[in-house]
């Protein structure tokens, strides 16, 4: 063999290989997928506490944990989150509804009853925070 010949080879396995290893990849999400799902759920609950505030009333921005998805009390459009994500919410006891679903609530000051909501997928892991006092939300690794 020479050099050339195994030069050759390993061109073919190295382009092989950058083909099959993303296809096979884990079960879990990708990074992507859970930064995608971090910055959907900040924006919804900043649109929450927008709308909190310019409309003078309180607002829910409500989680469902199973189906993977949230909701803004005056906006009739669900959006779907990631289906390899896992989710978790940490929020009042009395805006718990099920075990599967809650709710994070704005006050028309701009204040909230503070949270936080958990994307993950094995591992990995972002933190989506809500300031109780501020209604601040903050997006943590």
């Amino acid at each position: 063999m020479t050099l050339v010949e195994i030069l050759v080879v390993l061109a073919i396995m190295a382009i092989g290989a950058a083909l099959v290893v993303p296809m096979v990849g884990g079960p879990g999400a990708s990074t992507g997928d859970l930064k995608v799902a971090a910055r959907q759920i900040a924006a919804g609950l900043r649109h929450a506490r927008s709308e909190a505030i310019a409309q003078r009333r309180e607002t829910l921005l409500t989680l469902d944990l199973e189906k993977k998805s949230f909701h803004v009390a005056q906006d009739a459009r669900e959006i779907a989150l990631p289906a390899k994500i896992e989710l978790k919410l940490f929020t009042a006891q009395s805006d718990l509804v099920s075990e599967r679903q809650g709710a994070i609530r704005f006050f028309p000051d701009g204040g909230s009853n503070g949270g936080r909501v958990t994307v993950a997928s094995g591992e990995r892991k972002y933190e989506v925070d809500v300031d109780w006092l501020t209604g601040r939300v903050a997006i943590l690794d």
